[in-house]
């Protein structure tokens, strides 16, 4: 054997074995991966323009509310000409003011009863009720919800004020039956609120569930029929289960939105009476615009974007533990 011959040949279980021998392919996953890499980099670069957008008319305004909440930021006395940074001082002073629990625990409130709890499972409910409803009720329902969808918010608002109002359509419904209506919008403010966000916001779930009920195969149902599952067993056991994703998805995006309504909560109670229905979104508001302390006003915005991000994080896990 020569000797440029013996420095080729590599030694394999105390064997001699020539590189000429080794399997066909060896490379192959190296070049794969590097072609899979290449291909994202090719596709990623059409979103180049619509992230540097993103950056700077989302990123940017973020990041400079994160960091006016250090500020001593205000609407007017010396720090409306030029803020200084204070640290903490506005999160210690946040921490400490008695109405912040209450706006978390009210937005915690408004946001789980009514889109979470409200909005999903009457958005479901009526998505279920159409599929095996005939045309004409199909067409009754589905445009008495979606037009309250597709009213302006501030709309919306004006019309449950006069519906939950002391001589409103609520109490002159109940006096019918010689029943003397509360004071909604006084003794049950934050309920109000949320049967009237609900009301606004139903139609957006009932679209996506019907869209996801219009996916499940009509086999699979009739083979569970077949098995002597009856209605709620196959509801449970294979609807629920088969648009999962898209119940996920629903309940992130109705959680966002509803964290952040304002103008809704605004016209019908104003956050009374007192802080009874003062969510995150007002507290900021009164807190920046009413009296001015715009640090102190932004400090209550992070800590919502916060909130919003933690619900964020919940959803996401849960669709990516799906999709595994």
């Amino acid at each position: 054997m020569s000797t440029a011959s013996s420095t080729s040949d590599v030694t394999v279980a105390g064997g001699l074995v020539h590189p000429s021998t080794r399997p066909p392919g060896a490379g192959r996953p190296r070049a794969k991966a590097a072609t899979r890499r290449r291909n994202a980099v090719v596709r990623t670069i059409p979103l180049l323009p619509a992230t540097v957008l993103l950056a700077v008319f989302l990123l940017g305004p973020i990041l400079s509310s994160f960091y006016g909440s250090f500020t001593d930021s205000s609407l007017s006395g010396s720090a409306a000409a030029g803020s200084k940074f204070i640290g903490f001082d506005n999160y210690s002073a946040l921490f400490a003011d008695p109405d912040f629990p209450t706006a978390v625990i009210l937005t915690l409130l408004f946001v789980i009863g009514s889109a979470v709890i409200g909005q999903n499972v009457l958005g479901l409910g009526l998505a279920l009720l159409m599929r095996s409803s005939g045309r004409l009720v199909r067409s009754v329902v589905g445009t008495f919800v979606v037009a309250a969808w597709v009213l302006p918010e501030i709309v919306a608002a004006f019309a449950s004020y006069a519906f939950y109002r002391d001589t409103g359509t609520a109490n002159s419904f109940l006096a019918l039956f010689g029943i003397a209506g509360p004071s909604w919008l006084y003794v049950f403010p934050m309920l109000v609120v949320i049967l009237a966000n609900t009301w606004r916001g139903t139609a957006f779930s009932m679209l996506v569930y019907s869209a996801a009920l219009a996916d499940v195969p009509d086999e699979i149902q009739e083979a569970a029929e077949m098995d002597g599952a009856n209605g709620w067993k196959r509801l449970r056991l294979v609807t629920l289960p088969m648009i999962r994703q898209s119940i996920a998805t629903n309940a992130m995006i109705t959680t966002l939105q509803t964290l952040s309504v304002f103008t809704l909560i605004f016209v019908m109670t104003g956050g009374g009476p007192g802080v009874q229905s003062t969510t995150l979104p007002l507290l900021a508001y009164q807190e920046a615009f009413k009296f001015g302390q715009l640090g102190f006003g932004t400090a209550i915005a992070t800590i919502m974007l916060l909130v919003g991000a933690i619900f964020s994080i919940f959803y996401i896990r849960a669709l990516r533990t799906d999709l595994e």
